[in-house]
C-alpha cells in the first residue's frame, strides 16, 4: 500500500554541509522539507520510491536503478562527504517493471555495466540525495529505498506508471511511500537560471493551489504552454506522483514556498483518505474526446497528414487523396509537417523547397517521415495515433535576407556555411527574438556565430 506521498524540492544549497552561511537564504524550504520528512516517517514505509527528474531521463521511456546497493554523494557540489547507501528493493521494482511491460510503458534497467557502455549515471543523483538527506534526518534509517528517473513521456503513460507502482506495492505487500522530486519555475527572476518569464509564478502558483485542494485533474489538465513556459523539473515527478494515489481522495497539505534564488521550491504531502473511482479512465476518456472535438475542425492539409501517417502504421498503406483535397495536388511547394503529443514536439520533418510534384506528394512523405524518421524521437507507434495534434506549414520560396530584415514572429530563417545549413520555422513558443532564431538555426547547422553564413528568410501558412 502507499502510506505517503511527498512533493520534495531539491536545492543542494539547503544541505548544511553544502549551503554553509548560505542555507538560511532559503529556510522556509529547510524547515518544509523537514517537516514533510517527519509526517512521511511517521506513516512507516518499509520502502521509498524516489521520482527524480536528474537521473537517466530519455524521451521514450522510463529508467530505474538496479544495483542491489544504490549509491551517491555530493560531491558535484564540493562535499563528498554527504554520501549514502541503502539496499535497493529490487522486488519492487522487478513488480513495476512487470507491470509497465503489459502496459506498453518501456522501462529499463540501469546497472554499472550498462551505464559504462552507455555513458549513463548509476549512482543516485541529486534529486534523490537532498530530500534522502532530510528523510535520514528525520530518522527513515536504512530501509530500502528505489530510484526511477521521470521519462518524457505523455501525462496518461506518467499518471499510469503511477498507479503501476500503487498495484506493484501491493502485489509484494510492500507499505511504500512516494517522493516526487522535483523543483518548479525555474524562471522568477532574469538572475535566475533562465530568463524571466511570467508563466513562471503563475505555473509556481497554479500547482501550489491545486495541490492544496488536492485537485488531480486540475493538475493533469495544466495547459502545456503553462508548462514549456515555466521552465520547470517537477511537472511530471507530480504527475506519477498523482498517479501512485489513484482510487483515493488525498488531503494534501501545502509545507512551504519560496523563490529565492528564481527557482520555485514547493514542499507538499498527500495522505490517502477514502476510496473513490479511479480518475485513470475519465482522463483517458477526456483526451480521446478532446482529440474527436478537435478533429472535426482539421483543415484539409492536416487531415491529409494524419490520414496518411495513420493508414501507413495501421495498414502499411496510404489512401488516395480525397477528391476534395483537390487542391493540395494543383501546387508545388516546400512543406513541413509536425507532430505533438500532450504539448510536447513528438516529430517534425519538412522539405524547404518542394522536392516532389505536389504539395500533397509533399505532406504525404514528410508526414510519414514525422512519426517514423525524426532522428530525435522513437517511431510513433499505432497506440499513439489518438492522441498526436497534427500542423502543416507550407513554405513560401526563401529569399536572401539580412538582420535587420528578420521577424521571428513572420519569417522563418535558414543560414548557411559552405555545405552545412540550419532552418528554423516562425512563430515559435519561447523564440522571440531575432538572436533567438539565428543562435538556434546556426546551432542546428553546427556554424559557429564566428564564422562568415548567408542568411535567407520566408513565410508560412500554418494549418492546424
Amino acid at each position: 500500500m502507499i502510506t505517503f506521498a511527498a512533493l520534495m524540492p531539491h536545492p543542494p544549497i539547503i544541505v548544511p554541509e553544502v549551503g554553509g552561511e548560505r542555507a538560511h537564504e532559503a529556510s522556509l524550504t529547510s524547515q518544509g522539507i523537514q517537516a514533510v520528512a517527519r509526517e512521511l516517517v511517521q506513516t512507516q514505509p518499509e520502502t521509498v520510491v524516489f521520482l527524480t527528474p536528474h537521473g537517466n531521463v530519455f524521451s521514450d521511456c522510463i529508467t530505474c536503478l538496479i544495483e542491489p546497493r544504490l549509491e551517491g554523494n555530493l560531491a558535484a557540489f564540493g562535499h563528498p562527504e554527504v554520501a549514502f547507501s541503502h539496499a535497493n528493493d529490487l522486488e519492487l521494482i522487478q513488480a513495476i517493471g512487470n507491470l509497465a511491460e503489459k502496459h506498453d510503458i518501456s522501462m529499463i534497467g540501469i546497472d554499472k555495466n550498462t551505464s559504462s557502455r552507455y555513458n549513463l549515471n548509476p549512482f543516485l543523483d541529486h534529486g534523490i540525495l537532498v530530500p534522502l538527506y532530510f528523510l535520514k534526518q528525520a530518522g527513515l534509517g536504512d530501509k530500502p529505498i528505489a530510484a526511477i528517473s521521470i521519462g518524457m513521456l505523455d501525462n496518461i503513460q506518467l499518471y499510469t506508471l503511477g498507479k503501476l507502482i500503487q498495484e506493484a506495492a501491493q502485489n509484494v505487500e510492500r507499505r511504500v511511500a512516494v517522493v516526487a522530486s522535483g523543483d518548479m519555475s525555474h524562471r522568477l527572476k532574469d538572475e535566475g537560471p533562465y530568463d524571466f518569464h511570467p508563466d513562471g509564478s503563475r505555473f509556481d502558483l497554479l500547482v501550489r493551489d491545486l495541490i492544496s485542494q488536492g485537485d488531480v485533474e486540475g493538475l493533469f489538465n495544466l495547459p502545456s504552454n503553462l508548462v514549456e513556459n515555466a521552465g520547470q523539473c517537477g511537472y511530471p515527478s507530480i504527475i506519477i506522483m498523482l498517479g501512485a494515489l489513484d482510487g483515493f481522495k488525498p488531503t494534501a497539505e501545502v509545507f512551504s514556498y519560496e523563490g529565492p534564488f528564481g527557482v520555485g521550491y514547493l514542499t507538499a504531502g498527500l495522505k490517502l483518505d477514502h476510496q473513490i473511482p479511479s480518475t485513470l479512465d475519465r482522463l483517458i476518456e477526456q483526451q480521446t474526446k478532446s482529440a474527436e472535438a478537435g478533429r472535426k475542425n482539421e483543415s484539409p492539409p492536416v487531415k491529409w497528414a494524419r490520414q496518411v501517417l495513420e493508414g501507413y502504421l495501421q495498414g502499411g498503406k496510404v489512401a488516395d487523396l480525397p477528391p476534395d483535397m483537390g487542391e493540395l495536388a494543383s501546387q508545388r511547394a516546400g512543406v513541413f509537417v509536425s507532430l505533438k503529443k500532450n504539448g510536447r514536439l513528438r516529430g517534425c520533418i519538412g522539405t524547404f523547397q518542394p522536392v516532389y510534384e505536389n504539395i500533397a506528394e509533399e505532406i504525404k512523405h514528410n508526414a510519414i517521415a514525422a512519426g517514423l524518421r525524426d532522428p530525435r524521437f522513437s517511431p510513433v507507434t499505432a497506440s499513439e495515433l489518438p492522441n498526436l495534434v497534427y500542423s502543416v506549414d507550407i513554405l513560401t520560396p526563401p529569399e536572401p535576407s539580412r538582420r535587420e530584415e528578420l521577424d521571428p514572429r513572420r519569417y522563418g530563417v535558414i543560414v548557411r556555411s559552405g555545405g552545412r545549413s540550419g532552418l528554423l520555422l516562425p512563430d515559435l513558443e519561447g523564440v522571440d527574438t531575432v538572436d533567438q532564431q539565428l543562435s538556434i538555426a546556426l546551432q542546428k547547422a553546427g556554424i559557429s556565430p564566428e564564422e562568415k553564413y548567408s542568411i535567407q528568410r520566408f513565410e508560412v501558412k500554418r494549418y492546424t
